[in-house]
Parts: C-alpha cells; sequence; structure tokens
C-alpha cells in the first residue's frame, strides 16, 4: 500500500462538477492498493498517518500530528500509484489490485482513519475525480508497507 500525503491549507475533489469531499487544513491523501496488501497494513497505515507529526508548533518545528493540529483528511483513491514506466512509454498497472480488492482495503483504510476522532472526506472510488489543493509549505510525503 502506498500513501502520497501532502500538507494543505484546503482541499477538494470533484466528479461530474459536483464537490464530493472538501476540508480545510489537512492532508491530501492520494492512496494506492497492491496485490499483496491487506486490513493489517490499512490499519498500520491508517494509525500511522493520523500520527504523523508534520504540522508546526509554536516553535516553527514539524512536531504536531494531524488529530494535533485538529485536522481533516480528504482520501482519494489512484491505482496509478503503481504504474510501472520502466519498459516503453505506456505505463503498466499489471502491480495494482484489482478494483473489488482495492476498494474493499481503501473504505477499510478510510474507515481506520476516522477511528482516530478526524474528519474524513473521500472521493469516489473508479470515478474521474479532479482534485484541487493548496499545498501547504509545500510537503509532501511517501508512506509505503
Amino acid at each position: 500500500m502506498k500513501l502520497v500525503i501532502q500538507r494543505v491549507q484546503n482541499a477538494k475533489v470533484e466528479v461530474e462538477n459536483k464537490v464530493v469531499g472538501n476540508i480545510g487544513r489537512g492532508f491530501l491523501v492520494l492512496i494506492g492498493v497492491t496485490h499483496e496488501d491487506d486490513e493489517e497494513k490499512a490499519k498500520y497505515l491508517a494509525k500511522k498517518l493520523c500520527n504523523l507529526r508534520i504540522f508546526t508548533d509554536e516553535n516553527d518545528k514539524m512536531n504536531l500530528s494531524l488529530k494535533d493540529a485538529k485536522g481533516e483528511l480528504l482520501i482519494v483513491s489512484q491505482f496509478t500509484l503503481y504504474a510501472d514506466c520502466t519498459n516503453g512509454n505506456r505505463p503498466s498497472f499489471v502491480q495494482a489490485a484489482k478494483p473489488d480488492k482495492a476498494e474493499a482495503l481503501y473504505e477499510y483504510f478510510c474507515k481506520e482513519c476516522q477511528k482516530n476522532d478526524i474528519k474524513v472526506q473521500k472521493g469516489i472510488f473508479g470515478a474521474d475525480m479532479k482534485v484541487s489543493l493548496l499545498n501547504d509549505g509545500p510537503v509532501t510525503i511517501i508512506m509505503e508497507k
């Protein structure tokens, strides 16, 4: 499982010109699922994400977690995180999990994040989404398990 985490001042996701997820200060998280992933990995990464200390404290040090900062999450599924561009110019997505498995783990991951008393907004799995954000920092972290 792979996460691309962007600390944002705000972010939103639209499907067919309708906002389906919208947050203020927090993390925009792009999540990719591969064949070997399971609920144990999803649970581990959800806990790690919610406790990741990349918000600044009063001394301007990255020392506060999403929970400490009372931040929000916008979680968007993105199978293209498992693109393999080794051969040719057209990416292969054979490392991305099949949609049924990926959607189930995506939903499980979102529920695990909610257990941390964090507001969670989501995209729509498999939809053509338009994501916009105001990156804060910029701070972008890649996390894998």
